[in-house]
């Protein structure tokens, strides 16, 4: 119970430091609609430990023109440091692919995966981390809770 107790008051105090940020260091408010042809979903299960699926919906009128879609994610800390790119499910090009200026050429619900470690391969802290998804240039933002 101790423990939990002490988990939870991390978590608090790290969410109130996120929102301690300043304007510049802060990324995008998340936005659950699909204003700009696509919508990042709430990763699951939230929280998490050690792993989570990331949904994503590329909307129909992002390809009018005929052009694949450019989409990167990459997971950060609260610092704004890069942590980590979630890798692709069910990508065209394959399975397990870092989702780094991947190309999707048609629109659906896709899904990332990230096994909650760091770029060096160590599992990361407990805490909360930021998900940003960027689809031709614009992006959008949710939180994510790492709790061990």
């Amino acid at each position: 119970m101790r423990r939990t107790l002490g988990v939870l008051s991390v978590l608090l105090s790290l969410f109130v430091a996120a929102d301690g940020l300043s304007a510049q260091d802060r990324p995008p408010p998340a936005s659950s609609g699909q204003a700009n042809g696509f919508q990042l979903e709430q990763n699951y299960p939230n929280p998490f430990n050690p792993e989570t699926t990331i949904p994503f919906v590329l909307g129909a009128d992002l390809f009018v023109d005929g052009r694949p879609v450019v989409v990167t994610m990459r997971i950060f800390n609260l610092l704004h440091q890069v942590v980590a790119h979630p890798v692709a499910l069910r990508h065209p090009s394959g399975e397990g692919i870092e989702l780094v200026q991947l190309e999707y050429t048609q629109p659906g619900r896709y899904e990332a995966f990230w096994n909650g470690e760091d770029r060096s391969g160590r599992q990361v802290a407990s805490g909360i981390y930021l998900v940003q998804l960027t689809v031709n240039g614009v992006s959008k933002t949710r939180k994510m809770f790492v709790l061990k």
